[in-house]
């Protein structure tokens, strides 16, 4: 069985599915992250093949580092996605996007050493002071 699942931004603009299985969310502490959202980033990710872009005339995709590209919209501003170059075949996905539950839980928190100092990482899942 294929689990669906859909999502959006906050002004709608940008819609999408996934028929696939989500890996857990991470949660991602990391400086770009945190200037990109204004906290941390909880994602999860897909494969690319099980994505489906429905509505992205607003993405606009923004080259934060010389090994990934980050996604928002452009009308709302809404963080949407982030891709690894050496990973072609997954995209990331802001968790908060999704319409609905998930069933997805935190499996962990990754970049710990970057976190803002004005936050505790919650107790859930691993503690990593960087991507491993």
């Amino acid at each position: 069985m294929t689990t669906m699942h859909r999502g959006s931004c906050l002004c709608g603009e940008t819609d999408f599915e996934v028929h696939g299985p989500l890996r857990s969310s991470i949660a991602c502490h990391c400086t770009q992250c945190r200037k990109q959202t204004g906290h941390y980033l909880s994602a999860t990710s897909t494969a690319t093949g099980d994505f489906k872009l429905l509505r992205g005339a607003h993405v606009r995709w923004f080259r934060a580092s010389n090994t990934a590209q980050r996604a928002f919209c452009s009308k709302c501003g809404s963080t949407l996605f982030w891709q690894a170059d050496a990973q072609p075949e997954r995209i990331s996905i802001a968790t908060g996007l999704f319409d609905g539950p998930t069933g997805l839980v935190t499996e962990g928190h990754i970049f710990c050493a970057d976190k803002g100092d004005y936050y505790v990482i919650p107790d859930e899942g691993y503690q990593r002071a960087g991507w491993e």
